[in-house]
């Protein structure tokens, strides 16, 4: 168990689609150079800044820069089809993650489960976790009834504490839910306002330790549990008028939350 960043930490650093590409794009080594100028001990490239794009070159260098840091390396992609998980399972087990993070993208579960039948074995005989994110397509019991058809130890939750909103439920039946699934663990705190107007409201990202999450609740749910995974510091920030600033305030939200979880991780 550790603490660490994930690159939706700084998404709008890598580049958001549908806005200006940012002078200097952050890369794959860029990314892990943050991580250890915050201390982190933990990277996850998720499919907004995807190693397996990366040349062979570049990703050695890559696992050797970490191993000399200290930084261990997780990989992320999206979506269930087989012949990308495969490649995944096979890029986990080349730069040592333990873990291969991904999101089910199509509503119906029975085809994700097809999918997930013939991905499975390869990821059970390399010893390889594939860790499935609430992203607010499911609920938190289609999740559940899904671990539990599969009992498998390579298959868990990607725990993400504020995605489920999407699918109208509140973080603490999220946490409930699926701690005893949890092989990662997405932190982002958030804040909830009314719309200027008053009519409707508006969910917020904030720094971590600087919104409504009940962190109490997730590390006492996590610790009945048994599950020890390593906290990936993701975050919200909105965009604050160009690309390059918003940049600024990323970096800023990254520090504060730095800071923080390292005393709730050490709690």
């Amino acid at each position: 168990m550790g603490w660490g960043i994930g690159s939706y930490a700084l998404a709008w650093a890598i580049g958001v689609p549908g806005y200006e590409p940012p002078v200097r794009p952050l890369t794959a080594r860029g990314l892990l150079s943050a991580a250890r100028d915050a201390g982190a001990g933990v990277v996850q490239f998720a499919d907004n800044l995807p190693l397996h794009e990366l040349p062979d070159a570049e990703l050695d260098e890559l696992v050797r820069h970490a191993r000399e840091w200290g930084i261990q390396l997780e990989v992320g992609l999206r979506g269930t089809s087989p012949d990308s998980l495969a490649l995944y399972a096979d890029l986990a087990f080349r730069i040592g993650s333990p873990l291969v993070r991904t999101l089910i993208t199509e509503a119906d579960m029975q085809s994700a489960c097809r999918d997930l039948e013939a991905a499975l074995p390869g990821y059970e005989s390399k010893g390889i976790v594939l860790a499935i994110e609430n992203h607010g397509l499911h609920t938190t019991d289609q999740l559940v009834a899904l671990f539990e058809r599969f009992h498998s130890p390579s298959l868990g939750c990607c725990l993400d504490t504020v995605n489920s909103f999407g699918a109208l439920e509140s973080p603490d039946a999220v946490i409930r839910a699926l701690a005893p699934y949890t092989a990662s663990l997405h932190v982002k705190d958030f804040e909830i306002r009314r719309v200027d107007h008053q009519m409707g409201f508006s969910v917020l990202g904030t720094p971590a330790g600087h919104g409504r999450l009940n962190w109490t609740l997730l590390r006492e749910e996590l610790h009945k549990s048994g599950q020890r995974p390593n906290w990936i510091i993701e975050l919200w920030p909105p965009f604050a008028g160009s690309v390059e600033r918003t940049i600024e305030l990323e970096r800023e939200w990254l520090d504060a939350s730095a800071s923080f979880v390292r005393g709730e991780w050490k709690a």
